[in-house]
């Protein structure tokens, strides 16, 4: 009889250990997804930031073309005949 409560009582011993192991590795997870989701917001925030000085890049080197840089002068170009098509779209549109 008492080898059965010794079975017993390792058995419960090991489910102790196991439902604490349990808990330690549902906090683990619950911190990763966490720290998964800040990391994500940064991510997203950067890419925002990075949009943003994409486009002042691009209109400083359209800057400094018009204010007489060889570097870019082609595109700038490109870009001012763009803008005078739409232009000239615009004004068709209005004159039907």
């Amino acid at each position: 009889m008492s080898e059965i409560v010794e079975i017993i009582d390792t058995l419960e011993s090991r489910l102790q250990k196991l439902f604490n192991k349990i808990d330690q590795l549902e906090q683990t997870s619950a911190q990763l997804k966490e720290e998964l989701q800040k990391a994500t917001t940064v991510i997203q925030q950067q890419s925002k930031d990075m949009d943003v000085l994409k486009k002042q890049y691009e209109s400083l080197k359209i800057t400094n073309s018009l204010l007489g840089s060889e570097e870019n002068k082609r595109d700038t170009k490109l870009k001012i005949n763009s803008l005078i098509r739409e232009i000239d779209y615009c004004i068709a549109q209005l004159s039907d």
